[in-house]
């Protein structure tokens, strides 16, 4: 009986060894079946290769946004060098960013709206407004909300956040703090033109919310970090899926320099003068990064009370999307928010759509099961169709403390042939030149993508199926724009 112990822990010991054993055997499998499918797909091309050389965390805490413009040009001249200057061969197409004589070489148009920029209103400034974009896209994404807030007397700041608006193989190089670094940039130069004694807004597309929310957090407890009075998000980058959390495992035989795909997720034709088509792993990782901490700190300042000087919140979100989970919009924001006036506006699918019988029995019930009745500290307002018979367009509000609803009709139509909005439509209006289904000038960056109606063979093109089919502007933007100029009209320091 005395060696029973001794026996148990042998064959612990052996058992752990042959779980280890196995759990090795997987992780070769896997790796090698990542290697295997990374090296059929598209070769690398010069601009997944090159790194920009932008400022780090320490560098952009000491810098004034002059100097960070200086830097930009400095980027942006090695991108001519070194990419543009020598794309050459068959990647001289008509539909190459990274060809000089393209139809969407982003040089070309003035302004560049990849780089960042300032607008200045007419007067003495009411206020100051830091927009942020989002992962893969560059300063052209929220030029449309700047521009509105410019023409009500705020100064809008619109930083290039690292990383961005130059090649995609920039994204393998940054990291989420640089990412945030900007974003403080970004408010001392919005302080520096408006002044400390207007009120401060924050807008933030998709990784730009999930950014513009952590330098709200953080704000409450650094005092030298200036307090918002107001956040904007569209489609916030609250949380990611959970393939996110991998990513870095499926970019590590990119470690060896023979499996340098291995470090993209997706390489894909760069047609789109202001956003990356190619994604590499990096940006999945960092994305998912950024998400637990931010996560992480609003359960903390939540349990310890420390939210109740946090801002209001508008958000808006397409009940169906996916790049982030709109669930946790819901359960990780809004549903730890104190009753400080915010609000949550959900863009309903199409409930009229002829389509109908082709949607997954999930979407009918996602609003409801993502929404169910119930008291609030928010305001819920749902986008929907009037009746399942009429695309005419209704607002449904739910006041905070409440479960009464009240109707508004719109005067807006749901389009017949869209069945609901993407992560993607939200901050464009529909007669946006590139993403619009309108575009007041068509082709006026060389392309418009919200026209494209391709019809063909499943297996003839490059790009998936699925980017082209993806809804990129908002029917409802003029609706949305009357809700943030409400909140430009009420803001006060």
């Amino acid at each position: 009986m005395a060696n029973l112990p001794w026996r148990i822990s042998v064959r612990l010991i052996y058992f752990i060894k042959k779980i280890a054993m196995v759990l090795g055997i997987v992780l070769i499998v896997l790796l090698a079946v990542r290697v295997y499918l990374s090296q059929q797909g598209p070769e690398l091309h010069r601009w997944h290769t090159w790194r920009a050389n932008e400022m780090s965390v320490k560098e952009m805490d000491k810098a004034d946004f002059a100097q960070y413009l200086s830097r930009e040009s400095a980027i942006f001249a090695d991108l001519e060098r070194q990419v543009t200057a020598k794309t050459e061969g068959e990647q001289r197409t008509p539909l190459n960013r990274y060809y000089r004589q393209s139809l969407v070489w982003p040089g070309q148009f003035s302004p560049d709206a990849n780089r960042s920029f300032v607008l200045i209103p007419q007067g003495k400034p009411r206020g100051a407004v830091v927009l942020l974009h989002g992962l893969t896209d560059s300063p052209y994404s929220v030029r449309h909300i700047a521009r509105d807030y410019q023409q009500r007397g705020y100064v809008a700041v619109v930083p290039r956040l690292p990383g961005h608006g130059t090649a995609p193989g920039a994204l393998t190089k940054v990291d989420w703090e640089m990412w945030l670094a900007a974003t403080r940039l970004g408010v001392r130069e919005a302080t520096r033109l408006a002044g400390d004694n207007v009120p401060l807004h924050l807008v933030g597309y998709s990784n730009g919310g999930a950014l513009a929310m952590k330098y709200a957090l953080d704000a409450l407890d650094a005092p030298e970090l200036r307090e918002p009075q107001q956040v904007i998000l569209l489609s916030p980058m609250i949380g990611v899926t959970a393939f996110a959390r991998f990513a870095g495992f499926a970019g590590l035989p990119a470690l060896l320099p023979a499996f340098a795909k291995a470090a993209w997720l997706n390489i894909t034709p760069e047609y789109n003068p202001y956003k990356y088509n190619s994604f590499p792993v990096n940006a999945a990782r960092q994305s998912w990064l950024l998400t637990q901490a931010l996560q992480q700190q609003l359960s903390r300042d939540a349990r310890e009370n420390r939210l109740t000087r946090l801002p209001p919140v508008l958000a808006f979100q397409s009940v169906m999307d996916s790049t982030v989970t709109t669930r946790a919009v819901v359960t990780e924001l809004f549903d730890q928010l104190p009753a400080n006036g915010s609000e949550l506006v959900v863009f309903d699918i199409n409930q009229a759509a002829s389509f109908r019988p082709l949607f997954r029995p999930s979407s009918w019930t996602a609003l409801s099961e993502l929404l169910p009745v119930s008291l609030r500290r928010y305001s819920v307002t749902v986008i929907t169709n009037a009746r399942a018979d009429s695309f005419a367009a209704v607002a449904k509000t739910t006041p905070a403390g409440s479960t009464h609803m009240t109707l508004e009709p719109l005067g807006l139509t749901y389009p017949q042939e869209v069945y609901s909005l993407s992560h993607v439509a939200i901050p464009f209006a529909p007669d946006d030149d590139l993403y619009g289904r309108q575009p007041a000038v068509k082709n006026r960056y060389g392309i418009s993508l919200g026209t494209i109606a391709l019809w063909g063979e499943t297996s003839v093109l490059s790009v998936g199926k699925e980017a082209l089919m993806r809804v990129t502007s908002n029917p409802f933007y003029d609706y949305m724009q009357e809700r943030i100029d409400a909140r430009i009209g009420v803001s006060k320091e």
